[in-house]
């Protein structure tokens, strides 16, 4: 990296990334670790980490932010930042995690920002139950009362033994005083399921109503 025309010292280089690290960890609280690794050892030690707790690593430690540790001792040669993924630790932990390089003539440092994420996730989760519903309730009770009214307008029509799209006037009267006398009305929303049923206006089947009335 370049300042002003001139080249950044690597104990400038490590210093300027320290104080960034701690920064992060300090602005966004217990649930985020910040770290510098030399990408130039083997392995990767840490040289400088804040709120180490989040994966229980340390200064010196050659765990990955999974908890792991290579059997072989390698060096990763990353080429470009890798930013916001997600790691699932080994104790289950969700975390979302960023890594960012800096590389200097005698120098490549990685910046590491983990941010552990599993109880908001786990509050997302019971908010979506909270909020969860079945339907509308409206929809629910019409369709409840539509079953219960199809039930007897079909029970009346057998009785009548036609549609009740084909009944003439007085036919239709007829059937309406079945429905009446079954409580069919009694139910919410009767008058313009029953209309649909018959093929008549619900003006109708109030007219049949008041005809009917002593």
């Amino acid at each position: 990296m370049k300042k002003k025309g001139a080249v950044m010292e690597k104990e400038q280089a490590l210093e300027f990334l320290c104080r960034v690290a701690e920064g992060i960890a300090e602005t966004f609280g217990n649930s985020c670790e910040a770290l510098i690794q030399d990408m130039s050892q083997k392995n990767h030690p840490i040289l400088a980490i804040y709120h180490g707790h989040v994966t229980g690593r340390q200064v010196g430690s050659k765990e990955d932010v999974y908890g792991a540790v290579s059997e072989e001792e390698t060096i990763l040669d990353l080429k470009h930042d890798l930013v916001n993924h997600l790691v699932i630790s080994k104790k289950g932990r969700r975390i979302k995690s960023s890594t960012f390089l800096l590389k200097g003539e005698d120098y490549h440092y990685a910046l590491g920002v983990n941010f552990d994420f599993t109880e908001l996730y786990q509050a997302v989760k019971i908010q979506e139950d909270l909020l969860h519903v079945r339907s509308d309730l409206e929809k629910a009770v019409t369709e409840e009362v539509q079953g219960s009214l199809q039930e007897i307008f079909d029970g009346c029509e057998e009785l009548m033994g036609k549609s009740a799209k084909t009944m003439n006037k007085a036919e239709r009267l007829r059937l309406v005083k079945l429905l009446k006398e079954k409580n069919a009305f009694e139910f919410y929303k009767a008058v313009p399921y029953i209309s649909n049923r018959m093929g008549v206006t619900r003006y109708t089947v109030y007219n049949y109503l008041n005809q009917l009335e002593p």
